[in-house]
């Protein structure tokens, strides 16, 4: 805004505000003249009022398609050309070979749609009729398919029961492993109360005595000939033993990157313990050429005479000794003593850290002294110092008790269980758990023995469903699987039923109020088990907020 004076006609000034418009474009230049004498410039200007906007309507006005014409030309020709003649004055037409048409009945428009009814109707049933021959047939070939599928899941079943049975036969005839052992005991326990339950119910008197003298002397020798199989196994495994732990030395080191590769590092120790490993496994073999045995002699004694001590001596010496028997053709077999000692040294020449650095890290006996003070508990019952991972440890326990060694002696000599199917079902529940990948902790402080308790005497060792007590066929699972497991969230069941199982979304509509309410007292009885446990008090709060939280 701009205040300017201007002159009126009676001779004097009125101020006026002039409105002064910025324009907002560049003003075009239409020409103009230049005073030379002041060199003042006028241009021509020009000035246009704002056109009238017109109101938006909402419908385009003005298109290209209602502004152009589009003609097309098509002639229309019948396809026959034809033309009729009548009779007339000077024209006889025959009409011999005309037709009298008449008129129908006159159908009206109820009619006919009544009439198109009928025949829609007609399909439908014809059509209804087709389509329910094929939902049938479906059905039939649904219904063949699946008995034929449950037919061979149930021979699938059948086999690996059988197989099962036949595993646990040739184990309890050969057995090599701890498991093994442990069902032969088993089986011994259950055959010693049979024949006991079968004297006290037909024999009494001294007939009874003279039935548990002999009773007692079978189960000695049972109990002799199960310890000459341990023995036999005992020898068997040693050297599988040995290499496992030459090849665990041997081992290259390994990390995971983090793209998810393992990448893989060889050191000088695990170098020097694979050309060990090497070397032990030549020798430990039988039954090779001479010549062969000669060059893995020598290169055992090239290897030990790096270094100077005494076991590297009598290494040297047997090795001569040994090289000088066979060229003077003594027999294999008055050979075996020889090499057994030279294996048993070199052997340990192996497990000597200065010799082969990589083995310090395995071996159970540490080479610094003052790491014997570190995790090493008393055992009450052999009287023994031992390393801490020799004890169970169950979640209920609150001191240390006897070792792994002991607890396996006093369960061989008295309650002679089997632990194979608790084992079995906490390894499944942990690989389980583990492929959640949500950080389960609970199951992994849980012990076998832990799980005993809970199936014999939670669940009753069978199916929550349907009461199947084949421990084999069954398995722990979540029961709210949007929650980590632990004994006041699991279910016992068979391992079809665990699959359908972990397939449900809402629990409260799948299962009846009744099986939910008898699953969650099972659950308050293991609660009340567990919170003995001091390492359990931690998890038991965070569930019980969790509860309240929902």
């Amino acid at each position: 805004y701009l205040g300017t004076s201007i002159l009126t006609d009676s001779d004097s000034f009125q101020d006026v505000v002039v409105k002064i418009e910025r324009p907002t474009y560049h003003k075009p230049f239409l020409g103009g003249f230049k005073n030379r004498i002041t060199g003042v410039e006028f241009h021509n200007a020009g000035s246009q009022t704002i056109p009238k906007k017109r109101p938006d309507k909402g419908i385009q006005l003005f298109c290209r398609e209602t502004q152009t014409v589009f003609e097309k030309n098509k002639p229309q020709q019948t396809r026959n050309t034809t033309s009729t003649q009548m009779t007339k004055i000077g024209l006889y037409v025959s009409n011999m070979t005309d037709k009298l048409i008449s008129p129908g009945k006159y159908l009206t428009a109820e009619e006919y749609h009544k009439r198109r009814l009928e025949a829609v109707i007609v399909l439908q049933t014809y059509f209804r009729r087709w389509h329910a021959i094929n939902v049938v047939q479906n059905l039939k070939e649904e219904k063949k398919l699946r008995l034929a599928w449950e037919a061979q899941e149930e021979l699938q079943r059948k086999k690996e029961k059988e197989e099962k049975l036949r595993r646990e036969h040739e184990r309890k005839l050969n057995p090599k492993t701890k498991e093994d052992f442990e069902l032969l005991y088993h089986a011994l326990e259950l055959w010693r109360q049979e024949e006991t339950e079968r004297i006290n119910r037909t024999l009494t008197g001294a007939e009874r005595k003279a039935a548990f003298c002999g009773l007692l002397e079978q189960e000695a020798q049972l109990i002799a000939s199960i310890g000459r199989h341990k023995l036999n196994a005992d020898e068997a495994n040693q050297q599988k033993a040995i290499l496992h732990f030459l090849d665990k030395c041997a081992q290259p080191k390994r990390w995971k990157a983090y793209d998810g590769k393992i990448t893989e590092m060889d050191t000088q120790s695990t170098l020097r313990a694979r050309e060990l490993f090497e070397i032990y496994r030549s020798v430990s073999m039988n039954d090779i050429p001479k010549d062969e045995r000669t060059d893995i002699l020598l290169t055992l004694r090239h290897t030990v005479k790096e270094h100077e001590c005494k076991l590297t001596r009598e290494i040297v010496e047997l090795i001569d000794r040994e090289v000088d028997l066979m060229s003077r053709e003594v027999k294999e077999c008055n050979l075996e003593g020889l090499r057994k000692r030279i294996c048993t040294l070199f052997l340990q020449y192996i497990k000597t850290p200065q010799f082969n650095p990589e083995v310090a890290r395995i071996l159970k006996v540490p080479p610094d002294p003052l790491n014997l003070y570190k995790n090493v508990n008393f055992c009450h019952s052999c009287e023994n110092y031992l390393p801490s991972t020799e004890f169970p440890v169950p979640a209920n326990s609150r001191t240390i008790g006897r070792c792994h060694l002991c607890c396996k002696l006093n369960n061989e000599a008295q309650r002679r269980e089997a632990f194979l199917k608790y084992k079995l079902i906490l390894e499944n529940l942990r690989k389980s758990e583990t492929d959640y990948q949500d950080d389960a902790k609970i199951v992994f402080l849980v012990q076998h023995q832990d799980l005993q308790y809970m199936i014999e005497n939670i669940w009753g060792c069978q199916s929550a469903l349907s009461a199947c007590s084949d421990l084999y066929d069954l398995v722990m699972v979540r029961w709210d699987k949007q929650h980590e497991w632990s004994p006041w969230n699991t279910i016992l069941l068979t391992k079809d039923e665990a699959d359908a199982h972990l397939k449900l979304c809402n629990l409260q509509e799948a299962y009846e109020a009744a099986f939910i309410h008898r699953i969650k007292h099972k659950h308050i009885r293991a609660k009340t088990y567990f919170a003995q446990i001091p390492a359990m008090t931690s998890f038991l709060h965070k569930s019980d907020n969790q509860a309240n939280a929902n």
